[in-house]
């Protein structure tokens, strides 16, 4: 086939006039940083997602960073968050000064273990970072409702998510804020870095604002220690492109992961579970495999591209092995590090390119 794992490109070639035009606009306004871009997308991000506040900066690692900025956190203090997921979201926490402290996911959606939260939970603990991976939402009911019970905030990693939902609600949108990532092969992705905070608290939007321009209230003039760390006006307007049509995507990536699902039934594999309530994305389509290794070279071969998200889990993986976390802590997640494959998915696939895929993985397993 050929074919890219994920295909970033396939935006541009389906909607290339659209950006161009936006791309254009940006460059004859002589706007260039915070701008109408970029006040534009957050007003409609923010619409969106049904929140208020919506405020642009320069990647997703950096919103997550910034968000947990806002709670002042120091050596010393806990944030509660899971392994499996990117490194960007440890490095944020750590990026704070505070110590990550790792639970284990559940086995069926390897998101975070509301069991393992409520055990993890000390009076040093002040923050949770639930990860929405891969585009499912994570349980969001039970983490939120232990969180406002023990009375700790909750800040959403939703890099992966932009769309999905749990109980009705759009993930990003139910703890104290939401970070998200507008890396190019997101579901919501520019053409370049990009990320956003989003939040309901106003006092909250108002200090990652700040934070995100050198403190600047008044230009030149540092009301707290800030950094830089912008959306800029094209990516702004790329995004806005890209927000009209994201629906439509997710769509069309249900529809493949719809495939893959019927293609792969039977097969000796474990295929991303479906939930009433909560809804996926499907910003990655994983299986799980004891085979795993032998299928991907398998697919290689027949130039089907894949991927591992990821290949270390981020408690073994040696800039972040201090925190006190060995081979064996979290079960879950290390079983898991040795069985997912990510097959080919995108907006811009066909079904009949799912449906060889879907196949061939068949085929290779039954052998």
């Amino acid at each position: 086939m050929n074919a890219p794992q994920t295909n970033p490109a396939g935006f541009v070639r389906a909607y290339r006039a659209e950006i161009d035009a936006a791309i254009a606009r940006v460059l004859d306004s002589g706007r260039y940083i915070l701008g109408p871009e970029v006040a534009a997308f957050e007003q409609e991000f923010a619409a969106f997602l049904n929140v208020p506040h919506a405020i642009g900066v320069a990647s997703g690692t950096e919103a997550l960073w910034l968000a947990l900025q806002s709670l002042d956190l120091s050596a010393g203090d806990e944030v509660i968050t899971v392994s499996w997921t990117a490194t960007a979201t440890v490095a944020a926490i750590v990026a704070t000064g505070a110590t990550p402290v790792f639970v284990d996911v559940c086995n069926d959606d390897l998101t975070m273990d509301p069991a393992q939260l409520s055990a993890a939970l000390s009076t040093r603990t002040r923050a949770i970072v639930p990860v929405h991976l891969y585009g499912q939402s994570a349980r969001m009911t039970d983490i939120a409702l232990i969180a406002t019970e023990a009375g700790v905030p909750v800040i959403e990693d939703a890099a992966q998510a932009h769309g999905a939902r749990c109980a009705g609600r759009p993930v990003g949108t139910w703890g104290r804020a939401g970070a998200f990532s507008f890396y190019p092969t997101k579901n919501l992705g520019g053409l370049g870095d990009g990320g956003a905070i989003v939040t309901t608290d106003a006092g909250l939007a108002e200090q990652v604002r700040l934070r995100r321009e050198y403190g600047w209230r008044q230009r030149f003039v540092s009301e707290r220690h800030g950094w830089n760390s912008r959306l800029d006006e094209i990516q702004a307007a790329i995004l806005r492109v890209h927000l009209r049509h994201l629906l439509a995507e997710n769509a069309a990536r249900d529809a493949i992961a719809e495939t893959y699902d019927r293609t792969l039934a039977g097969a000796r594999l474990t295929v991303p579970p479906r939930f009433a309530g909560r809804s996926t994305v499907h910003h990655q389509y994983v299986i799980r495999c004891n085979r795993r290794d032998q299928l991907q070279n398998r697919l290689a071969s027949q130039g089907v591209p894949t991927a591992i998200h990821y290949p270390v889990p981020v408690h073994l993986q040696p800039a972040y092995q201090r925190f006190g976390r060995g081979a064996g802590s979290l079960p879950v997640t290390e079983q898991s590090a040795q069985e997912v494959l990510s097959l080919l998915i995108h907006p811009h696939m066909t079904i009949a390119e799912a449906e060889v895929v879907g196949e061939l993985v068949s085929a290779t397993l039954s052998g």
